[in-house]
């Protein structure tokens, strides 16, 4: 995978624990644990994607802090992960706009912590030939994805495994090591 990489954190539309579709609270922590995860392996830009005008504010409220010059004085690697968070309504608005600036749509890569059928692995992904065509990779907040946004995709990536049957770690986490597992070698 050579092309450009895109990241969007879905806070819309997402299931909750009880499966109804809701709209998840950006925090902090995701907002610049995500960014420094995609900053380290190479994320030409972080979308957090929400409709609400509130939680666009919070996101707001949060870059503005991390460009602060408390901010920079506290922790300067920081700040400088949060220069590629952008925001955006929808998952819709996001290919447009990757379309705008790229040229092309980008290939959609979905994320879950469900088995589902026909599912691609780390493997295959890697070895896709997407030439100069962007790639997005798309993660869920809450309980995941819904499936509207999972029908949107060309991929949805297979789920990360460990040992035991418990399988619902925190979007970071999920991050930190697809973004790991996609970039390493084997």
């Amino acid at each position: 995978m050579k092309s450009k990489l895109y990241l969007g954190l879905v806070h819309y539309p997402v299931y909750n624990k009880f499966n109804d579709v809701v709209t998840t609270s950006i925090t902090n922590l995701d907002v610049h644990d995500i960014a420094r995860s995609c900053l380290t392996y190479g994320v030409d830009k972080y979308f957090i994607i929400t409709p609400n005008e509130g939680q666009r504010l919070v996101l707001k409220t949060i870059t503005e802090f991390w460009h602060s010059d408390i901010a920079r004085n506290y922790n300067s690697d920081r700040v400088e992960a949060i220069d590629i968070v952008e925001y955006t309504t929808s998952v819709q608005n996001l290919k447009e706009q990757i379309k705008n600036q790229e040229g092309t749509y980008p290939i959609i890569v979905t994320t879950t912590a469900r088995k589902l059928a026909g599912q691609v692995s780390f493997k295959e992904l890697k070895a896709l030939d997407l030439k100069e065509q962007p790639l997005l990779l798309l993660f869920g907040t809450g309980n995941g994805l819904a499936r509207e946004v999972i029908s949107l995709s060309d991929y949805v990536l297979e789920p990360i495994l460990g040992k035991g049957e418990y399988n619902h770690l925190s979007v970071r986490s999920a991050v930190a090591i697809i973004l790991d597992r996609l970039s390493s070698e084997e």
